[in-house]
């Protein structure tokens, strides 16, 4: 009886080997993309689609349209981005060939003592105004010395700034939300503008629509019906019944000017210039 006769190992490129059915292949057949926090993807295997929030390990954590965070692990082609399927990676370290940079796009000052606060000032209307303006200016407001104030409300704008006498020396800001002709807002800023005085603001009803919605995972704000408080129409919209972990979760997800809309963004600069301006 004839014995078997031992197999020859393949050559490691044949057609069972090498980049055929490897690493390599994978590749060029799912091209890779960095997993940058704002990123539309959506997870091929579960259909869940989102926007890319941060990377955990060899992980993605994706924010849909309610809010709803979920972590699909980073495969190589598991996530489609504009209709083709990717390979999502790690975000590579940012080149620091140039000057560092601040969340509002300033050059960051080297560290220094801290200054006597000027006496100009900036007023926001309320807490969720000023954590956002610290987050993105706080550095450039800390530079400056100049000290940002809450209002809690624009009902006693007048009231506020006959209080604090705006003067050569004492420059005024303030910066109030759904800024347009015909509004509230609009005869109040009248009312009180001047030559030390200068109000500027946004078109939005709220700052939390100043910040851009596909950073927080949406196409767009939800249309919040006449007549109810925008903010409420905004957590029933996408289920979340505390405000307050909402705005957490919208502030979380800013991480420089460029999440935030044009509007807001240059109303800021524009105070900020304003209150430090020589007399």
């Amino acid at each position: 009886m004839a014995r078997p006769r031992p197999r020859r190992p393949g050559p490691r490129g044949g057609i069972l080997g090498g980049p055929v059915d490897g690493a390599a292949r994978l590749e060029v057949e799912y091209p890779s993309l960095e997993a940058h926090p704002g990123i539309s993807v959506r997870h091929r295997g579960s259909g869940f689609a989102g926007t890319i929030v941060r990377v955990e390990g060899g992980a993605a954590v994706l924010r849909g349209a309610t809010g709803l965070e979920r972590l699909f692990p980073m495969s190589p082609g598991s996530f489609a981005h504009e209709g083709a399927a990717v390979t999502l990676v790690a975000p590579r370290p940012a080149a620091r060939n140039g000057p560092a940079l601040t969340a509002s796009g300033s050059r960051a000052a080297p560290p220094a003592p801290a200054r006597v606060a000027r006496a100009g000032r900036i007023f926001v209307e309320g807490i969720h105004d000023a954590e956002l303006v610290e987050k993105v200016w706080g550095d450039d407001l800390r530079v400056e010395a100049v000290v940002v104030e809450r209002l809690d409300g624009i009902d006693g704008l007048v009231d506020a700034v006959e209080a604090f006498g705006p003067g050569p020396e004492r420059r005024l800001g303030v910066l109030v939300d759904h800024l347009v002709p015909g509004s509230k807002e609009a005869r109040l800023a009248a009312e009180v503008a001047g030559p030390h005085v200068l109000v500027t603001g946004s078109p939005y009803v709220d700052v939390w629509e100043a910040v851009r919605p596909a950073v927080v995972g949406l196409d767009a704000w939800p249309t919040v019906p006449r007549g109810r408080p925008w903010k409420e129409g905004i957590c029933a919209a996408l289920g979340e019944p505390e405000p307050g972990r909402l705005w957490r979760r919208i502030l979380d997800s800013v991480g420089s000017y460029r999440d935030l809309e044009t509007p807001l963004v240059g109303a800021v600069e524009e105070l900020i210039d304003f209150v430090t301006a020589p007399a």
